[in-house]
């Protein structure tokens, strides 16, 4: 498992600790989320019925950008709802458009841990750079950022930057 790290510019929250993994498959990748903390204190959205949903980022969710390239790359927004989105990109947030997959979550919360595994159908070439990330809106409304590595200024996990993990082929 990887620790993300919280963006300097945030205060500490009701979380303390992320740990993320992605694995490639055949068809995809499988990949893990665990948020540990006093979770009744985040807003955890409630479980709805599965399906590609967009704006999942603006409370709780957990991001995968995956490159094969450096430069083209696809978003994947899963959140703990059991809804996902699925976006390609041309260059640095150039040409976003829907991406093909299939994505089932599953989730599991209690009272310090929030864990959310993915299993992702979609074509995710290897070697790659991935991004692995966490937004968590506490109870105070703010979302605190999470990711790999950061690059400096205001978050923002679409820089290569925060694609710190590489796959081999």
């Amino acid at each position: 498992m990887h620790k993300l790290v919280l963006h300097p510019d945030c205060a500490p929250g009701s979380v303390h600790t992320i740990e993320a993994e992605v694995t490639a498959t055949s068809d995809g990748c499988r990949a893990t989320f665990i948020a540990h903390g006093d979770i009744a204190r985040i807003a955890v959205p409630v479980v709805a019925t599965p399906g590609r949903f967009d704006n999942l980022w603006k409370t709780t969710c957990f991001e995968i950008f995956w490159s094969h390239d450096g430069t083209s790359y696809r978003e994947f927004n899963l959140s703990p709802s059991t809804r996902w989105a699925c976006y390609d990109f041309d260059a640095y947030r150039e040409g976003m458009r829907d991406a093909p997959a299939e994505v089932e979550i599953s989730v599991e919360v209690t009272e310090d841990t929030l864990r959310l595994d993915a299993i992702i159908r979609s074509d995710l070439p290897v070697p790659a750079t991935v991004a692995l990330n966490g937004i968590i809106e506490d109870a105070d409304g703010v979302n605190r950022f999470w990711a790999l590595a950061f690059r400096p200024g205001a978050p923002e996990f679409h820089a290569s930057e925060c694609r710190a993990l590489e796959l081999a082929a």
